[in-house]
């Protein structure tokens, strides 16, 4: 099975809708309360009130756990320069806000790993997640960059300290599918060690209530890991719009990836359903089109509804790092509305648009960093998307307000990343190469960006 990728095993849009399905909303009134009022939206709209009580819930077919739709990951927790002038740290009030407010209205599973935050991430979300009762949550973490058996269990037990819990309730095998060779690495990292075994027997004795992996890769790799002689829990997989039918790089196509999983009972997890944020900003002729269907929605809630729509979808994750962030998306949850017809018609036509743009398809995920000479990477990407995503990317000196959209350009990307880490600075190393999972040709996408603030700079005509 090697060319399950790109267009085979594709669907048309009415099997799709009946593939989807819509899934059942649950509530719950049980929540720690919180009194709601008025908050605007990221985009500046109102909200209205937050609900407590309303929040959509899917169940685990396998353990039986009633999981919150909504999310919430822990990859890009909010941090603050030290008292001491020392670097920086986790901002662990603001932390421990943000989770208290999202399990007030209805959020219950939290997404961690070892490697997230600069390794700060399980601790605390551990901190934070320690003032509410264990009943009250759902944890998720991972066995990330290991090779033997007993970095793997010093991993494991490191997550329960940090954590600090006697039991994990999703326990994942992190990124599988990488790699030159993906299924000769997975079964490195995890078969001829003996760590799978662990984890099983761990599983067996209560301390790991559900066992999956994330995916990240090579479809081969996919289709091997479903395969072999166990029922998984979960998978967690990248899936959003312009990732069912268009995934670049070394991902596949939502739709295939989707449907094995249907087909082995295997509940998905959603991640990147906003795609590093471009989902969230995508052009204004995109926008235009959403509008027209639904005047009141951001672009996020359109991304968020599509990923939330497929029954088998047991959570969609997504980092919160500003409260009004995770406001909108329990709005967007609290019930979930699964999209129709008509509006998977216009997310096809926003995908075109999407494919057709000058995007690079960096989704921010930071595992490219740090870079050893200093380099912002996913901040030069972000500062151009955004000018691509608000139509300000300059095709020529004759352009319509060049002077303005010229000057904002420059001005904002000295803002944003400061110059010793910008473009310029890149040396072509290629140490980045090998940790995208999207595969983006960094050193390229450098010098396309580099080139194009060269022209702004001598003023050119181009």
């Amino acid at each position: 099975m090697e060319n399950k990728d790109k267009n085979k095993n594709t669907i048309n849009r009415r099997s799709f809708l009946t593939a989807l399905g819509t899934g059942t909303a649950l509530t719950t009134a049980n929540l720690i309360g919180c009194k709601p009022d008025n908050k605007v939206s990221a985009s500046g709209g109102i909200l209205g009130e937050i609900p407590t009580d309303k929040m959509t819930y899917r169940t685990n077919p396998h353990s039986g756990d009633v999981v919150s739709l909504l999310g919430y990951g822990c990859m890009r927790w909010p941090l603050r320069n030290r008292a001491d002038g020392n670097g920086q740290e986790v901002d662990q009030e603001t932390v421990n806000e943000l989770v208290d407010y999202a399990i007030a209205h209805g959020v219950n599973y939290f997404d961690t790993a070892p490697v997230y935050v600069q390794g700060w991430s399980e601790a605390a979300t551990g901190i934070a997640l320690s003032r509410h009762p264990r009943d009250k949550y759902f944890i998720a973490t991972k066995s990330s960059r290991n090779n033997t058996l007993e970095s793997g269990i010093a991993m494991y037990r490191k997550s329960m300290e940090d954590l600090q819990v006697d039991y994990i309730d999703y326990y994942l095998l992190h990124s599988v599918g990488g790699g030159d060779d993906g299924i000769a690495l997975f079964e490195e990292r995890f078969i001829t060690n003996g760590l799978l075994d662990f984890f099983l027997k761990e599983k067996e004795a209560g301390r790991i209530r559900n066992l999956g992996w994330s995916f990240h890769g090579d479809v081969k790799v996919f289709d091997h890991v479903l395969a072999m002689d166990l029922q998984w829990d979960f998978c967690q997989i990248q899936l959003n719009y312009q990732d069912w039918k268009h995934a670049t790089g070394r991902n596949v196509n939502a739709e295939y990836l989707y449907a094995e999983l249907v087909k082995k009972n295997v509940p998905a997890i959603i991640m990147e359903p906003l795609l590093g944020g471009r989902l969230a900003r995508v052009p204004a002729q995109a926008l235009t089109m959403m509008r027209e269907v639904r005047p009141g929605d951001t672009a996020a809630q359109w991304a968020f509804r599509y990923a939330g729509t497929p029954e088998h979808v047991l959570t969609v994750l997504t980092g919160m790092v500003y409260m009004e962030h995770v406001q909108e998306n329990i709005v967007t949850y609290s019930p979930l509305e699964p999209l129709n017809e008509r509006e998977y018609e216009t997310l096809e036509q926003v995908t075109k648009i999407l494919v057709d743009s000058d995007y690079i398809q960096c989704t921010t995920c930071q595992y490219c960093m740090p870079c050893k000479y200093g380099l912002d990477i996913p901040g030069i990407f972000a500062h151009y998307n955004n000018c691509v995503s608000a139509n300000r990317l300059l095709k020529s000196s004759n352009d319509e307000n060049y002077k303005k959209a010229r000057k904002e350009f420059l001005i904002g990307y000295d803002r944003s990343v400061p110059k010793l880490r910008q473009a310029a600075r890149c040396t072509e190393c290629e140490e980045c190469l090998p940790k995208c999972p999207q595969s983006i040709p960094i050193i390229d996408e450098m010098r396309r960006v580099d080139a194009y603030v060269e022209l702004l700079k001598q003023k050119a005509q181009f």
